[in-house]
């Protein structure tokens, strides 16, 4: 696959195949096909050793199953070629042109606050939950114990106790390492509590789907979303290793209708049950100034909505695209739509982990390094803890935090979400985090990449069968 170029009309247009990510007919086959358990749980990390995870320490890894079933699905059809038109972010037509691809309403009249990794996210949660009157929906892939994990049980409980409904949704694989005893708190308190495709025959064929969202909204008023989990691996400030450096965003508005819908959604598959009324879905005030968006993705839903997301405004960048993500395995398209941003003069960076919880996720990454450092893509590896941030930023006025890594298990087969913020403030202020996360990070050369090991280039070579799975 490769870029096909500017087209005769001016327009952006990229090569996409129906095999693994880039092709859309084998998504969905793959998704419940392959019975592939997360290909990330268990990996050891490259470099610095994160502490063993108690969860992944356990489960059998079927990356060649998945693989498989994946090359049996076979491919629909040859290629079609995905030409997007040259609208810049400030262009007025950008933001209906996005909002149309990406079937998500842009609301107005949000507040969006940045909240940095622990020391910041759980006091605001902690905050949230105690506050509410009426209702509150929790989702979470990875729940375990910890802290964090006790301080927000504890929260919950009380104010079910209290009478407020409260409605807890994790997820069946990444919350194995939740002691049960949590879990009972909560049921006893009188929350309700449910798991997402848990382990067991009768949703085995789910398997491969993970509901990686994570979601807290408090009487339909206060959202959150963003990537962190609830375990002591996001305590503190991201600057330690052995601890997680993480973005995610507090809500109030019109957006937070969006957020609620993406819980239902899942709490109605996983439950059977339809939550609804004004408890839940108030009328929502003005409360900022900002133009915000709430992207949802699942193969359920046939969406690939995190894909356009990405190649869209990527493809749109004129000046910068700054990009944080510790799971970075993208096709070809995306990597074409990169080099074709370079090749329009965008400054492209990435700022990727340099020690990860996945050795054959960081092999998988970097063997795709070199057609982007040879067209100058500036690529940094995150020293300081642990980078599990997913974040980026389009000519300083465009903004996304969410839940998706840049890999096939989070376009194709996860459910995901996403806040975007159309608001230069917020841009300017996640390019400036941004900009200090870079004070911690090693820059990766063309040289030193070309120079790397021999184990390492086996490493990239065994991943080559089991891309579409990580």
């Amino acid at each position: 696959m490769s870029v096909v170029g500017p087209d005769p009309m001016g327009n952006n247009s990229f090569a996409r195949g129906h095999c693994g990510l880039s092709g859309m007919g084998g998504h969905r086959q793959q998704t419940r096909a392959s019975y592939a358990i997360e290909v990330r749980a268990g990996m050891t990390s490259y470099g610095r050793r994160p502490r063993r995870d108690p969860v992944k320490a356990h489960l059998c890894l079927l990356v060649v199953a998945g693989a498989l079933s994946a090359a049996l699905a076979g491919c629909a059809r040859g290629p079609l070629p995905l030409v997007f038109p040259e609208v810049e972010i400030g262009d007025p037509s950008f933001a209906p042109t996005f909002e149309a691809y990406t079937a998500a309403p842009i609301r107005w009249g949000n507040r969006v606050d940045l909240l940095l990794n622990g020391e910041q996210i759980f006091p605001a949660q902690l905050e949230a939950i105690r506050s509410a009157q009426s209702t509150f929906t929790y989702a979470q892939y990875f729940y375990e114990t910890g802290p964090p994990a006790r301080a927000l049980v504890k929260a919950m409980s009380e104010r079910c106790r209290a009478g407020v409904r409260g409605h807890v949704l994790v997820d069946g694989i990444g919350s194995l390492g939740m002691p049960a005893e949590l879990r009972d708190s909560l049921t006893e308190a009188g929350c309700e509590v449910a798991s997402f495709h848990p382990v067991e025959v009768p949703t085995i064929g789910e398997i491969n789907n993970r509901n990686h969202r994570r979601i807290l909204v408090v009487d339909g008023r206060i959202g959150f979303t963003g990537s962190s989990g609830a375990s002591s691996k996001w305590m503190g400030n991201g600057r330690r290793e052995g601890y997680w450096r993480q973005t995610d965003v507090r809500i109030e508005g019109h957006a937070v209708t969006d957020l609620q819908a993406a819980f239902v959604e899942n709490w109605l598959e996983t439950t059977g049950k339809a939550l609804g009324g004004p408890a839940y879905f108030p009328r929502q005030e003005r409360r900022g100034e900002v133009r915000a968006q709430v992207l949802r993705s699942s193969p359920g839903r046939g969406s690939l909505t995190m894909y356009t997301m990405y190649l869209f405004s990527i493809s749109s960048a004129r000046r910068s695209i700054y990009l944080t993500n510790p799971y970075f395995v993208p096709d070809e398209t995306i990597r074409d739509a990169l080099l074709s941003a370079r090749a329009r003069g965008v400054r492209v960076v990435l700022l990727l982990p340099g020690a990860i919880d996945h050795e054959l996720v960081v092999a998988a990454s970097s063997a795709g390094f070199g057609r982007l450092l040879d067209a100058g893509v500036e690529i940094f590896e995150y020293q300081a803890g642990l980078l599990h941030a997913k974040t980026m930023t389009i000519d300083g006025a465009w903004a996304m935090v969410g839940s998706a890594n840049m890999d096939n298990r989070s376009l194709a087969l996860n459910d995901e979400i996403s806040l975007i913020a159309y608001d230069r403030e917020i841009a300017e202020r996640l390019e400036k985090v941004f900009e200090d996360d870079l004070t911690h990070a090693r820059p990766t050369d063309p040289q030193s990449w070309r120079a790397r090991s021999l184990w390492r280039r086996f490493l990239e070579f065994l991943t080559v069968p089991v891309r579409s799975q990580l």
